[in-house]
């Protein structure tokens, strides 16, 4: 079975299969906001799979799920992941991708958890923790991607 050999999440990821990736805001493990429910427009959960000679061309089922602080679901994914090729000298290889999250809702503040499955086990839970912001819209604080203003 593939191993986790990394996963966070981020503002935005490429990952194509056999290249590099490349994100944006990497490590997100909090996110504010002034009202709840929350709407939160993105985030892109990059994942690494350690793929061993023995699992290449054979499909592997993965399960992403999002919990509440309660316990309850707020959404999941499933995906078939086939690393192939060869790995040189019958060594690992390594798979990179990621999941885009859109408009994820989040009912209350709180500790959410993200956990990643692989053949139906569970081998990765991340915290998620949202928190309600007390800075005020005009205060001056600049967000990372401010509003466009209209020019070229």
């Amino acid at each position: 079975m593939p191993e986790i050999d990394f996963a966070f999440l981020a503002d935005a990821a490429d990952a194509r299969p056999g290249q590099k990736f490349n994100i944006l805001g990497g490590g997100v493990t909090r996110i504010g906001g002034p009202a709840f429910p929350l709407v939160h427009p993105h985030l892109a959960l990059v994942v690494g799979l350690t793929v061993t000679a023995a699992e290449l061309g054979q499909d592997h089922e993965l399960r992403f799920v999002l919990l509440a602080p309660n316990g309850t679901e707020l959404s999941r994914a499933e995906a078939q992941i086939r690393a192939d090729g060869w790995a040189a000298g019958g060594g690992d290889t390594s798979v990179t991708f990621a999941l885009d999250l859109w408009n994820l809702t989040f009912a209350e503040p709180g500790d959410y958890s993200l956990r990643i499955l692989i053949a139906g086990s569970e081998r990765k839970r991340m915290t998620l923790t949202l928190e309600r912001s007390t800075t005020a819209a005009g205060s001056g604080v600049v967000p990372p991607f401010p509003p466009p203003t209209g020019r070229a």
